[in-house]
């Protein structure tokens, strides 16, 4: 049997998601005979018979018979329930509507989605929402191009701007994307339906599309068994008043029927119980406030969403697969909990450390680091506690870069103390592996500074001309910083490249300094050396560089200025007059 597609609606916040999922249900309502848009829990299913007269001309244009029941949009507000909505493998949609405001363009959770959807393989069209904000739009009733060429010349030039500048953004994220009734070939490119939530236009070409899609494209998994045991995904875990503990459940095979064996995966063992009561709410109550009522249903099938009433499921937690069954329930429980366990062992040798609130959101954060090539050591859900901390605290001892953990919308217990490691914690998944690779840019050149201090960085000096206070024992003499930089305690060579002593002290008007840059004019003191023999007023001296030090800075010369770069050129070239291939 054809089920219907699974939609759903996702984008960046205040991009106009709920609005869009409004106006595409009430078009859907006035399009039928009151009552006729069935409501279920976190979805909405329109019906063939809404869509034959929503799109009517637009089927007749294209000659596309619907064949499908109808079109089940996930309707569950929030960018988390869109990260939480998957059965194993990848999402549980079969199409997705990206939503973009076309006056904004590209935004953090716009990115983060598209990521999401390319790693799960999920075809998705893109809406651009908001058309009537373009300066001087006239809304109208005729169909989307109609209302496209009636508007003034400048109107047009500007939603044919802003729609090529997103063409663009998508194009550097590896989309080929254009406005649909410019796409060729709807296996190449991603459409693009300019759309009004606000005024409807556009949103029976949205529906046409998805519509064509579905039927051309995703025949064979729509092809559902609709008779056989549930197969389905825990999408929310509320308290109703009178019921206590429900689930709320995406249905996408099979038939679940009251007094069902159900079996949910858990996060130590599974949960096996049975199903008391099924509800859906009533006809186009808005599921959204606490205040709907429902309705006693002995059965639903695929694809639909319903609300559980069960025994023993307090613990169950969002994103589990879930089963029914009428015999082998301990045998479906082992095979969900390997499920389960595959996204908790799917990890690396060592890495960071990962913590999510729900199994979906987990899988995606874990794909979305994956990508970024961020490898992760232990990858669990729930609040962060003192093993996670400890865990962090083990791989930063091993690798400073993985003593970080990575939470995606879940919070920390009262007494975790993480003053030893990094914790990076936000809603959006795009924010939180920005935010770690900065970090780890910075953490880079942090160490990458403290490396280069401790080397031999190199210097050029020259003594200067009636400058000599002391011959011998120690030699003191005035000299100035030619290029580099001097330290005490490091070896002085000729420009022959003969070694000579080691600096003992360094002073500035009678102060000791550990250091002194290019420019100074300086008091060096020098062990066992006499000026007037080894050295003389107006030689001009380097520091030695060990060559194991001389390797390391041409690693780290971009942290070197002119002048350093100047002196290790100019060493280099005096130890290869004996030694070829010295620092080589």
């Amino acid at each position: 049997m054809i089920r219907q597609p699974i939609i759903t609606v996702v984008g960046h916040v205040d991009h106009g998601k709920t609005s869009l999922l409004d106006k595409i249900r009430g078009t859907a309502v006035t399009a039928t005979e009151a009552g006729k848009i069935t409501q279920a829990i976190g979805a909405s299913i329109i019906p063939a018979s809404a869509l034959k007269k929503i799109c009517g001309p637009l089927l007749d244009k294209i000659k596309l018979q619907v064949n499908i029941p109808g079109l089940l949009f996930i309707d569950t507000p929030g960018h988390a329930a869109f990260i939480n909505l998957r059965k194993r493998g990848g999402a549980l949609a079969d199409i997705a509507v990206l939503v973009i405001d076309i006056n904004e363009g590209l935004m953090p959770q716009t990115i983060e989605s598209i990521d999401i959807l390319k790693n799960d393989k999920t075809p998705f069209i893109i809406a651009a929402n908001k058309i009537d904000k373009i300066p001087a739009w006239s809304s109208s009733e005729k169909t989307l191009l109609e209302s496209i060429q009636q508007q003034s010349q400048r109107t047009q030039e500007e939603l044919d701007k802003k729609l090529y500048e997103m063409v663009g953004k998508l194009f550097e994220l590896g989309l080929n994307a254009d406005r649909f009734d410019r796409v060729s070939d709807y296996t190449k490119q991603f459409a693009i339906v300019p759309v009004s939530a606000l005024s409807g236009e556009g949103v029976p070409e949205l529906l046409m599309v998805i519509t064509g899609m579905a039927q051309k494209y995703l025949e064979a998994q729509l092809n559902v068994q609709v008779s056989g045991d549930a197969k389905g995904t825990v999408l929310e875990v509320k308290e109703e008043k009178g019921l206590g503990t429900t689930i709320d459940a995406i249905i996408y095979e099979g038939c679940m029927k009251t007094n069902d064996t159900l079996v949910i995966a858990g996060m130590e063992e599974p949960i096996i119980t049975k199903i008391r009561i099924l509800l859906q709410p009533e006809p186009l109550a808005e599921m959204r406030l606490k205040k709907s009522k429902f309705q006693n249903v002995k059965q639903v099938y695929a694809a639909t969403g319903v609300k559980i009433s069960a025994p023993d499921i307090d613990n169950v937690i969002a994103g589990m697969p879930l089963r029914t069954c009428t015999a082998h329930a301990e045998k479906i429980a082992n095979e969900l909990q390997k499920e389960v366990e595959q996204v908790f062992l799917d990890t690396d040798d060592e890495g960071v450390i990962v913590k999510a609130d729900t199994l979906g959101s987990l899988e995606a954060l874990m794909l979305i680091l994956r990508e970024k090539q961020i490898q992760i050591k232990f990858a669990s859900i729930g609040k962060i506690n003192k093993k996670d901390i400890a865990d962090a605290e083990a791989e930063g001892n091993k690798n400073p870069f993985h003593g970080v953990i990575i939470a995606f919308n879940t919070e920390m217990l009262p007494d975790a103390d993480t003053k030893n490691i990094k914790v990076m914690m936000h809603d959006v998944i795009y924010h939180i592996v920005d935010e770690y690779t900065k970090w780890k840019e910075e953490k880079t050149k942090t160490m990458e500074a403290a490396q280069l201090d401790s080397l031999v960085r190199g210097g050029k000096f020259r003594i200067l001309t009636g400058y000599i206070f002391r011959q011998s024992n120690p030699a003191v003499v005035g000299i100035e910083v030619l290029a580099g930089r001097i330290k005490a305690g490091e070896k002085i060579m000729t420009a022959q490249g003969k070694s000579l002593t080691t600096i003992k002290t360094i002073e500035e008007e009678k102060k000791p300094i550990p250091v002194a840059e290019a420019g100074k004019h300086i008091a060096l003191s020098m062990d066992n050396i006499t000026v007037g023999r080894q050295v003389h007023e107006g030689d001009i001296l380097f520091i030695e560089i060990p060559e194991e030090d001389f390797r390391k800075m041409k690693e780290l010369r971009h942290y070197l200025n002119k002048s350093d770069v100047e002196v290790l050129k100019e060493t280099a070239e005096i130890k290869r007059k004996d030694n070829p291939v010295w620092g080589i």
